[in-house]
């Protein structure tokens, strides 16, 4: 029998044994410690400006909680790799420089013992660096429409124009391809088409993850930041979604928290404040989404820090399916005459025209305090929508936009399959840039209108093809196009049925745009458009009306590599939708069923982009 000190040595030298067996040094600036089957340490060992996280996009996300010399500092989520690295994003450590960093990481995923669990991909791969490469390794990303540079991206946010520069903050995820860690991105622009990435604007805190929001300039020091001060209103994302503050004084570059966040709590699910100036009563306006019970909050304020609630919009009215989010009430004349109207945009999820997310709006009248729709022929509020196509989200307006311009820009995917889509260092792009407007129907309604903002004048390059008139038949006309570009015509149905439009591949993928004058209606066909079956929800025929009483049909198509934007050409209707060709769009075809058509002004576009 052994004695009690033989026990307890054995135990001492087992149990030694047992810790060093778990510890391993990865190198490259990071040492690795596996505490149990589902809990690893990873302690960052050298100076750098990143920590390389491994990603595997398929995988269960893991718990990252980052501990600065011995203090929480922040937590993340993170899909670490298992079985492969997909990629990689990069965790600023910068800011850290002569402190300890440690990774307590908890996966979800427990293992059978702690070997199995060293086995994952991501142990090997963490590494520190000074670098981290951007470039686009994506053959979907879009050559002329703001994406980030890597991560997942949703809803524009706080989007401002001041000295000559136009600022996009967006919904980003800087640390995988798929929704999580809501943060604000941030780009500028001098020409709303080439766009500068910047840091992180805005990052989760203790209230929460910030989700979207407006921004706007404080040219009146209302609120104590300072005369001309950028500020933030954005919601924070915890157990409740509450109304916080942040402001800018170098233009939007970086933000500064407000001590006294949330300015704005409810009992009940709010989210994405939109805030405006009031000149007629020297205050604050802010349309806050009640995203639940389908309705629009209307609140005033003399400093953006106590706020009023004024009155609520839209129980019963407008598609009520999904939640109400990302509002915007703005103010615009009527086209040809002297008419104002108010236009309160109301993005919904789902309850699109064709599926999934969709923008629709309202035209009336906004008293500073109440907004009170227009109404049909038969006394009823009517249900309109921004865009009719499948992808085109949370769209809304850059404040402080130049001589009175309001210029929006939308999310350009769905929620119905925006994760799955094939792209992978990045998820999702913006729509074009956008000038909004009104017009009177020969219905008696007033729609708002979409054009191509003015800048995109800018990315036109040389003529590829013209032609001044040519009349098509069942045969129809064929026609070169480059990969991307910008199409203009004119369709004159004659006396065809319809006339059909395509763009495709040698390969036989295909999108078909079908002009039906009878009904003043176009289709969007994307079923045979290349890679659909990523998503039941992404082969669709989406349609639009034409407002024009089945005549002459002036288009504007922009194509890009992963997206196909069709715009009446002073914008009285536009069609988004994201395509996935294996191969780009070569060639353009027209035909007329039932008769003949005529095309004219035929111009092709190459597009000059960076």
């Amino acid at each position: 029998m052994k004695r009690i000190s033989d026990i307890t040595k054995t135990l001492l030298t087992a149990a030694t044994v047992f810790a060093g067996s778990q510890l391993s040094t990865a190198g490259n600036g990071v040492e690795i410690e596996h505490l149990g089957t589902n809990n690893t340490l990873v302690r960052v060992t050298a100076d750098g400006k990143y920590l390389i996280l491994p990603v595997q996009e398929s995988n269960d996300e893991a718990t990252v909680n980052v501990l600065v010399d011995g203090k929480l500092d922040r937590t993340l989520n993170v899909r670490l790799a298992k079985s492969k690295v997909d990629y990689t994003v990069p965790f600023d450590i910068e800011k850290y420089k002569g402190k300890n960093v440690l990774l307590n990481v908890v996966t979800s995923q427990s293992r059978a013992t702690v070997r199995e669990a060293k086995e994952d991909a991501c142990w090997g791969n963490f590494c520190v660096s000074d670098t981290f490469n951007t470039e686009n390794r994506e053959k979907y990303r879009p050559a002329f429409h703001h994406t980030p540079l890597y991560g997942w991206m949703n809803d524009p946010n706080g989007m401002f124009y001041k000295d000559g520069v136009w600022h996009l903050y967006y919904q980003w995820n800087p640390f995988g391809s798929k929704w999580q860690n809501m943060t604000w991105g941030h780009s500028s622009s001098t020409d709303l088409v080439n766009w500068t990435h910047h840091d992180a604007a805005i990052e989760p805190d203790g209230l929460g993850t910030v989700f979207s929001g407006s921004s706007a300039i404080d040219s009146e020091n209302s609120a104590g930041f300072g005369k001309d001060a950028v500020v933030a209103m954005y919601t924070s994302a915890g157990a409740s979604q509450i109304q916080s503050l942040a402001w800018s004084n170098d233009n939007g570059a970086s933000f500064n928290i407000y001590a006294g966040n949330p300015v704005l709590t409810l009992e009940s699910e709010a989210r994405d404040p939109n805030m405006f100036w009031n000149q007629d009563t020297k205050e604050w306006i802010l349309v806050l989404a009640h995203a639940l019970d389908h309705e629009m909050l209307i609140f005033t304020s003399p400093d953006m820090k106590k706020w009023t609630l004024q009155s609520a919009f839209g129980k019963g009215l407008g598609a009520q399916d999904g939640v109400w989010e990302c509002p915007d009430l703005f103010e615009l004349p009527v086209a040809g005459s002297d008419e104002k109207k108010w236009v309160l945009l109301s993005n919904l999820n789902p309850g699109g025209p064709f599926g999934g997310s969709a923008t629709q709006y309202f035209v009336g009248d906004f008293d500073g305090k109440t907004f009170t729709p227009d109404l049909d022929a038969e006394g009823k509020v009517p249900t309109k929508w921004l865009d009719y196509g499948k992808d085109h989200y949370a769209t809304v307006s850059f404040s402080d936009a130049p001589g009175g311009r309001r210029t929006v820009i939308g999310w350009m995917s769905n929620w119905q399959y925006a994760p799955e889509v094939p792209t992978m260092q990045y998820r999702s792009a913006n729509t074009l840039p956008r000038e909004l407007g009104l017009f009177k129907n020969s219905d008696g309604q007033i729609y708002a209108s979409s054009a191509p903002s003015p800048e995109l004048e800018a990315v036109r390059g040389s003529v590829f093809k013209s032609v001044s008139k040519v009349n098509v038949d069942t045969k129809g006309r064929r026609y070169a196009i480059p990969d991307i570009c910008e199409i203009t015509m004119n369709i004159d149905p004659l006396k065809s049925d319809s006339v059909t439009l395509e763009l495709a591949n040698n390969a036989g993928e295909k999108v078909v745009l079908t002009y039906d004058p009878a009904t003043s209606r176009l289709s969007f066909d994307r079923k045979e458009s290349g890679i659909v079956d990523f998503s039941q929800d992404f082969p669709a025929i989406t349609v639009a009306p034409t407002y024009n009483d089945g005549k002459t049909l002036s288009l504007r198509i922009f194509v890009d590599r992963s997206s196909i934007e069709v715009f009446e050409k002073d914008g009285r209707f536009v069609m988004t939708n994201i395509v996935f060709p294996n191969s780009p769009y070569s060639y353009m075809s027209v035909k007329a069923n039932g008769g003949k058509a005529r095309v004219s002004n035929l111009k092709i576009y190459n597009i000059n982009a960076q």
